[in-house]
């Protein structure tokens, strides 16, 4: 084998390495995540996550955990402590729900 292909198997290697890494991330919480979640007190919260920080529920053509494509996302969750989603300030006078919103979703 010549350096050149071991370092084109190598590269290629990574980048399935790569690529596997980033869709075990965009998967769906397990039940037993959410339970354990659930478990602690949390609740989901609708509209308080950064791009790319959601837990799930990202809106059509996204597959869940890590998949919001805008900041404080309407239609995407975030686990928070239990009694606060409601109660959260965000930026541009934005507020956490239990349910999900329609704003800030994108087209």
């Amino acid at each position: 084998m010549t350096a050149r292909s071991t370092i084109g198997t190598a590269f290629l290697a990574s980048a399935v390495a790569t690529a596997l890494s980033s869709l075990a991330g965009a998967a769906p919480l397990t039940e037993a995540q959410v339970k354990t979640a659930m478990d602690k007190g949390m609740e989901k919260c609708f509209g308080v996550a950064l791009k790319g920080q959601n837990d799930c529920a990202a809106g059509p053509g996204t597959t869940c955990q890590g998949t919001s494509t805008v900041d404080y996302q309407g239609n995407a969750w975030k686990f928070v402590d239990g009694g606060t989603c409601a109660s959260m300030k965000l930026p541009g006078d934005r507020m956490g729900s239990p349910e999900a919103l329609t704003r800030d979703v994108p087209s």
